[in-house]
C-alpha cells in the first residue's frame, strides 16, 4: 500500500485550510442575513395593496416576511388600527413602508415598540398634530393632479381624465385604466385628521422622492424630507414609483432592513 508522508505541521495547516473553505460560505450567509426580516407595505389613497406585488415578490424571494396591508380608508383612526393589528402579528422588529397617504398612517403607527424604522415612498410625513391636508397646502397643486372635491358622503375620488397623467404617467394606459376602474374612495377625514405622534422624530427614516410626481409636488416632498432628516433616494418617476420601479424601491427597503 502506498503511504503518504505528511509532516504534522503541514497536515494541520491542510486541515485548517479545508475547514475554512467549508465555513466561508456559512459566514457569508450570516453576513447577508438582514437585521430586520418583517416588513409591512402600506398603500396610499386611490390604490390598494395589490400595487405592491412587484416589491413583494422581490423581498419575499430574499426571505423577508412581507405583509401588504389592506385598510378601509374610512378614517385615519380606522386605518391606523388596521396597521396596528398587522404590527401586533409580527414576531419581532418591523419596518413600515408607506406610499402617499400611507406615509401618514405609518407616521402614527410607527410609535409601536416593534417598529424600528420607516420608509416613505412618495409619501406624506406629517409632524405631530399636523394633518395630510395641512401638508398639501404647503406647495402648489400641479395642474395634472386629479384629486376631486368630496362627494355628498364626504368621500374623495380621483378624476378619470387625469388619472393616467396625474397618478401613474409612467405605466401603460391599459394598466392605468384598470387601476382607475379598481381605485377606491377615501374619506375626507383621512386627510383632515392630524396625527398624534410623528415617529420619524425618534426613529430612523428613509424616503424615496419622485421627481416627476404630479400628485404630490416634488417641492413638497423636498420640504418634508428636509424636515424629517430622512435618508433620501431620488427616482425620476410618477407617483406610483413602487409599481413602475419595484427593484429600486425594494433596494431602499433592504437598506433600512440591514442598518
Amino acid at each position: 500500500m502506498k503511504q503518504f508522508n505528511i509532516r504534522p505541521g503541514k497536515w494541520i495547516k491542510s486541515l485548517l485550510f479545508s475547514a475554512s473553505i467549508l465555513v466561508a460560505p456559512l459566514a457569508m450567509q450570516a453576513q447577508k442575513a438582514p437585521k430586520v426580516k418583517n416588513i409591512i407595505l402600506v398603500h396610499g389613497a386611490f390604490a390598494d395593496a395589490s400595487g405592491w406585488e412587484g416589491v413583494y415578490k422581490i423581498l419575499a424571494a430574499k426571505g423577508y416576511n412581507v405583509t401588504a396591508l389592506q385598510y378601509p380608508m374610512t378614517s385615519l383612526e380606522d386605518d391606523v388600527t388596521a396597521l396596528n393589528r398587522a404590527i401586533d402579528k409580527q414576531d419581532g422588529p418591523t419596518i413600515l413602508v408607506g406610499h402617499s397617504y400611507g406615509g401618514t398612517i405609518i407616521t402614527e403607527a410607527g410609535a409601536s415598540p416593534k417598529v424600528v424604522s420607516l420608509v416613505y415612498v412618495a409619501a406624506f410625513e406629517p409632524d405631530s398634530l399636523e394633518s395630510t391636508y395641512q401638508l398639501v397646502q404647503q406647495a402648489p397643486i400641479l395642474p395634472e393632479n386629479g384629486i376631486m372635491n368630496p362627494d355628498d358622503k364626504n368621500f374623495i375620488y380621483y378624476d378619470k381624465a387625469k388619472f393616467h397623467p396625474g397618478f401613474c404617467a409612467d405605466l401603460p394606459k391599459e394598466k392605468a385604466d384598470f387601476m382607475y376602474a379598481s381605485h377606491g374612495a377615501i374619506a375626507l377625514s383621512c386627510f383632515t385628521t392630524p396625527v398624534k405622534h410623528a415617529a420619524w422624530r425618534y426613529k430612523p427614516s428613509y424616503a424615496i422622492l419622485t421627481t416627476a410626481d404630479k400628485s404630490i409636488n416634488p417641492v413638497l416632498q423636498q420640504s418634508m424630507v428636509k424636515r424629517s432628516g430622512a435618508q433620501v433616494t431620488e427616482i425620476k418617476s410618477s407617483h406610483v414609483v413602487f409599481i413602475s420601479h419595484p427593484k429600486e424601491v425594494a433596494t431602499v427597503i433592504e437598506t433600512a432592513a440591514n442598518k
